[in-house]
């Protein structure tokens, strides 16, 4: 059985005979013996291997060129050079796969948009496999984030009838020909009705918070939307959390409290990977993700916000008009020049909000809050949920929504209606916050946006 070169870089003395398999990045020949630089994946660091002329496996070694695999058998032993504490010297290897000379991830500088045009290679370069590992590591202390604050974890639908947003902006589920020339009537489709790919697992969540108390959902969904911007996919992951007994207070309370728990475990990491971020994509990284852990978040209501911004005498690309949304430019000047930390805005416009959002006593406002940071803009955006019947009857109306088609969820009002709130977090605006990326689509595997879904 193999030990991955993560353990083997933190073992705690040298052992006599291990087992390690791995990708060549590097081999230097001299005439008694051969240097490998093997990687599996496991962390950033290289196992050295030094290859006696001789040893069984070693008349392969022209054939063990970067990108390679190959399983070694050797001792543990310190390292005589530096850089690391522990090498292999090899008693046997094997060549399992071969690279040949156009092989794309050579010894050199690739630049990013490269690197997507070779998807399913990038997690092999350094910087990607600690992207990735970072994401496998978040996604974790996402969970255990909940599930230490007594949150119930469901699996809401991905295929949907119900515009949570009311934004239209959805993909169409159907399993009709699309260039047949009479297209069948929605009705006589797979499911009877028109469905969709959901945008988001909110209102399903919210049904199951009137039931457990505290959920959260954690999973990919999906927009529509022509954005060919550096922050939008069609394609991404959320984290919604709803709550029941919850008002705009406490959802806020949790939001910042979310962020500052998964800025610390990107900070606490003890594998290294987020060093490449400091060193290669933004050397003030650490200094920033340190005062957003350990500061406290600014409060401002959106009123507030558009009176800083219209005096703020700045030249924006987007005016700033009251009922109108805050662009990213906005959001950042907020979090960046102003009260220089993240920063949530509460209390938004009705207009420009979806139904299910708590009216507030001076009826023009929901109780809707986004918190924004710094490089990012918004990264959270909630509300407390309107959970009078009446007002969200109404409020169904004014958008021109049908309550027999959401009567579901209408229920959840007639039966027992509670106080409730949630937000919804996008995952990868997280990870590019915590790693300093600048691009949605190098924080994401396979990257779906308009016009590219390869691989």
């Amino acid at each position: 059985m193999r030990t991955v070169i993560r353990d083997l870089l933190a073992a705690s003395g040298p052992a006599a005979s291990i087992e390690a398999a791995g990708w060549v990045r590097t081999r230097r020949d001299s005439k008694a013996f051969s240097f490998l630089e093997l990687n599996d994946g496991s962390c950033l660091g290289n196992l050295q291997v030094i290859v006696d002329q001789g040893t069984p496996g070693s008349e392969d070694l022209t054939k063990m060129t970067t990108g390679a695999s190959v399983v070694v058998v050797g001792k543990l032993v310190a390292s005589q050079g530096g850089g690391q504490s522990w090498e292999v010297h090899a008693t046997s290897l094997r060549l399992l796969g071969t690279a040949p000379e156009d092989f794309p991830l050579q010894k050199k500088g690739h630049s990013p948009e490269f690197l997507r045009s070779i998807a399913h290679l990038r997690p092999r370069t350094n910087l990607y496999g600690a992207m990735f590992r970072i994401r496998s590591r978040m996604s974790y202390a996402v969970h255990r984030f909940f599930q230490e604050r007594a949150f119930h974890y469901i699996h809401t639908p991905i295929i949907t009838a119900s515009d949570c947003e009311g934004a239209g902006e959805m993909f169409r589920v159907t399993t009709h020909d699309p260039a047949d020339p009479k297209p069948a009537k929605a009705e006589e489709d797979f499911f009877g009705k028109a469905t969709h790919l959901t945008v988001s697992g909110q209102l399903e969540g919210e049904a199951f918070a009137t039931a457990l108390g505290s959920i959260y959902t954690f999973g990919p969904t999906f927009r529509a939307e022509n954005s060919n911007t550096s922050r939008h996919a069609a394609e991404f992951w959320m984290i919604e959390p709803e709550m029941a007994f919850c008002d705009l207070q406490g959802d806020m309370d949790l939001a910042e409290e979310m962020v500052k728990y998964l800025v610390k475990e990107a900070l606490e990491g003890q594998d290294g990977d987020l060093a490449i971020f400091e060193r290669f994509v933004d050397k003030g990284l650490r200094a920033r993700l340190e005062h957003v852990a350990s500061e406290a978040f600014e409060r401002v209501s959106y009123t507030e916000a558009v009176d800083i911004l219209q005096k703020s005498g700045v030249k924006f690309e987007y005016p700033v008009e009251y009922g109108h949304n805050l662009q990213s430019e906005h959001e950042r000047w907020l979090t960046e020049e102003h009260f220089k930390k993240p920063t949530t805005v509460y209390n938004y416009p009705k207009e420009i909000k979806p139904f299910y959002m708590r009216l507030n006593d001076d009826d023009k406002t929901v109780t809707a809050m986004d918190l924004l940071v710094p490089g990012i803009g918004e990264i959270v955006g909630g509300s407390q949920r309107e959970e009078r019947l009446d007002v969200l009857l109404a409020n169904m109306e004014r958008h021109g929504l049908s309550t027999e088609e959401y009567s579901w969820y209408v229920d959840t009002r007639r039966f027992g209606t509670v106080p409730h709130a949630g937000f919804g977090m996008g995952f990868e605006r997280m990870l590019m916050f915590v790693t300093g990326m600048t691009n949605i689509r190098d924080v994401i595997p396979f990257a779906r946006t308009p016009g590219h879904c390869e691989f």
